[in-house]
């Protein structure tokens, strides 16, 4: 899970730098497609039966909302430095459990909605709305958030039918055919060193989501989902070495709250379902 993490951390990183030299469309169309093809091929070769899903509309679902999560928060690393998106986007594991409630019939104690009440002033405290805080471009990487925990929560549906490895394929479907439908109108021809990047990002676009079903496969997801925290250390010293960004205190004190918070709901939704419950999802990428 660890390093999951590290796969995307690197895809923010670079999807930072190519977005400041080409169209959002084009760097998403470079990460969806190349990770489609990859994942294609390792589904095809290790598990052919992978290409099916009992549920397909509700596969096209979940790779919209994959699409527009990882767009929204390509446009929002314009503006944003990365420790401040990843700080925002902490906020879903909090969503997903709200969601939940409607959505899935769970049930949750005060405790985990006091929980989740002080993980969102955390995220407050990141952004401070009118305040002057940072660019209002946070609002995209909210709503970015908001749309992967809704992945999130569909990703929980279809563990129940589909196997680890379906998912996994279908998640770059409609990213992959939409962005090569809409590129050609936004094309910026390319110098190696971009198409190095793109190839890059795409392989640690696969190899993220990869290493993140071997880690659900080894060990429950309410031991390994703290550990997307982790990522937070790989943004800070990215943004530091490539941009020259450190976290101001605010961004740190809030992300201090978050996941503290995360933490505490973790251990509740431990607690109250037994260790294997699935909690937050997947990790954030």
């Amino acid at each position: 899970m660890c390093a999951a993490g590290v796969c995307f951390s690197s895809i923010d990183t670079i999807g930072k730098l190519l977005v400041r030299e080409m169209s959002t469309t084009q760097v998403a169309w470079a990460r969806f497609l190349g990770a489609l093809v990859i994942t294609a091929f390792i589904v095809g070769v290790s598990r052919p039966s992978g290409m099916r899903t009992t549920r397909p509309w509700l596969q096209i679902v979940r790779s919209i909302l994959l699409l527009l999560s990882n767009v929204l928060n390509l446009y929002a690393l314009r503006f944003l430095q990365l420790d401040q998106t990843l700080s925002i986007m902490f906020a879903t594991p909090f969503m997903v459990a709200t969601f939940a409630v409607p959505l899935l019939g769970e049930r949750i104690g005060p405790r985990r909605w006091a929980a989740i009440c002080v993980g969102f002033l955390g995220v407050l405290i990141v952004t401070r709305p009118g305040a002057g805080g940072i660019h209002p471009a946070a609002a995209l990487s909210l709503l970015a958030a908001g749309t992967y925990a809704f992945y999130s929560i569909t990703t929980r549906i279809l563990s129940h039918t589909d196997s680890s490895m379906t998912n996994l394929l279908y998640s770059n479907l409609v990213g992959g055919i939409v962005l090569t439908a809409l590129v050609p109108f936004v094309w910026k021809t390319l110098n190696l060193w971009q198409i190095l990047l793109m190839v890059v990002m795409a392989a640690f676009a696969a190899m993220g989501h990869y290493l993140m079903i071997i880690a659900h496969r080894l060990a429950p997801a309410s031991i390994l989902s703290p550990f997307m925290y982790t990522q937070l250390v790989w943004m800070i010293f990215y943004g530091y070495v490539v941009f020259a960004d450190l976290p101001n205190h605010w961004t740190l004190a809030g992300a201090a709250v978050v996941i503290a918070s995360g933490l505490y709901l973790l251990y509740r939704e431990r607690k109250v379902k037994g260790p294997a419950a699935p909690v937050s999802g997947d990790p954030v990428a």
